[in-house]
């Protein structure tokens, strides 16, 4: 894997790595998670494209969160690391959150588009009333039990991110490497190191619980090519068939998978995201 670099961004350290050479193509990682979540993606991405992936603010080895921000603040810092690096215009992937500052980036800076990729996006959050502060509490919890016991705490969380049959043969072999890349264990131990605080849990949930680009998707006219979980329960694929039906050129590709599709589902998920960034 390729080292970590950092650039100072609107006022703070964010970490980065790139690998590859070709039409550069940023990774922009979900809820609770880093840069580590495309580890079923990077290596083949890379084969033809320069693959730029970071750790949001809040998470990993970036700088992390003492005061509230807001969904702008994220939006700058993607603007901010393509200022850094020299870059006009690349292609974007987002997965859940990250799909989530897509939307909002792709209505600020439509002209840094070239293609859209949004995995697993919501275009508003619930709002339902208690909605976010439930999710706040329970990122929490996560948080507290993976400190008391995490191979326990990861099978626990993952129940709602893979389907039952993917985490079976999880939990049979820890060992086992899927599709060639990573194991159980991988993803345990990727766990441990910087996971997110509760701080950084309750501020970006508040940027998260207040995002709502969907009176504005018809705006959205990059190509874009929405990809969701069949069993995902966050993000349910009527979701997706409802942006796909207002985004104007818009594609729709559905996987067997739950909300971490792009690993459970890695070999088609990156055979789609090729054919489509390359025709």
């Amino acid at each position: 894997m390729s080292e970590n670099l950092f650039a100072k961004i609107n006022g703070l350290k964010i970490c980065y790595k790139i690998q590859g050479e070709g039409e550069p193509v940023f990774l922009i990682h979900g809820f609770g998670i880093k840069k580590e979540f495309w580890i079923a993606q990077i290596k083949e991405l890379s084969t033809k494209f320069c693959v730029i992936y970071f750790d949001l603010r809040g998470t990993g080895k970036s700088d992390r969160l003492d005061e509230a921000i807001s969904m702008k603040t994220y939006v700058d810092d993607l603007k901010g690391l393509l200022n850094f690096l020299d870059i006009e215009k690349a292609h974007f992937i987002g997965h859940s959150f990250g799909s989530m500052i897509l939307l909002n980036f792709v209505l600020k800076y439509p002209d840094c588009i070239n293609k859209l990729v949004l995995m697993s996006a919501l275009p508003s959050w619930s709002k339902v009333p208690g909605g976010i502060e439930i999710w706040k509490k329970n990122q929490i919890e996560l948080y507290e039990s993976a400190l008391k016991n995490p191979v326990e705490a990861f099978y626990s969380k993952m129940k709602l991110r893979f389907t039952r049959r993917f985490l079976k043969i999880m939990e049979e072999d820890p060992k086992n490497r899927l599709h060639g890349i990573f194991s159980a264990e991988d993803l345990i131990q990727m766990g441990k190191i910087d996971p997110m605080k509760p701080q950084d849990i309750i501020y970006m949930a508040d940027v998260m619980g207040a995002h709502d680009t969907l009176d504005r998707l018809h705006e959205i006219k990059s190509e874009t090519l929405i990809m969701c979980g069949e069993k995902d329960k966050f993000t349910p694929k009527a979701i997706a068939i409802q942006m796909k039906e207002i985004i104007s050129k818009c594609s729709l590709k559905l996987f067997s998978g739950s909300h971490w599709f792009p690993l459970e589902n890695a070999p088609e998920v990156n055979q789609t995201i090729m054919e489509f960034l390359e025709k």
